[in-house]
């Protein structure tokens, strides 16, 4: 009842660099090589059946290819709702390195 008011947690793997950029980490399964996905609101998520938002993003690493898919949804302000990953997993921001 008291967290109606309460502005939601952000989530720990997305980073929103402006208004409509974010970017996503993620490790491959198979040889831990890491990926970073950027993607924008008006080019890359999508309507889901529900009306809310969805980003749905093959993953395929550059050194030895990978594969995986990302899958992130999103409410209706663009707050994350859930997350999914097959062959990938998420790296939180906070273990994030600098270029």
């Amino acid at each position: 009842m008291f967290k109606l008011f309460r502005r939601p947690e952000p989530s720990p793997f997305l980073r929103q660099d402006d208004s409509q950029t974010f970017r996503v980490r993620v490790r491959t399964r198979l040889h831990g090589e890491v990926v970073e996905l950027r993607f924008t609101k008006s080019a890359h998520i999508g309507v889901d059946d529900d009306g809310s938002f969805i980003l749905r993003k093959p993953v395929v690493s550059p050194q030895h290819f990978d594969r995986g898919e990302v899958v992130i949804r999103f409410d209706r302000q663009y707050r994350v709702t859930g997350t999914e990953a097959k062959g990938v997993d998420f790296i939180p921001v906070s273990e994030w390195t600098p270029d």
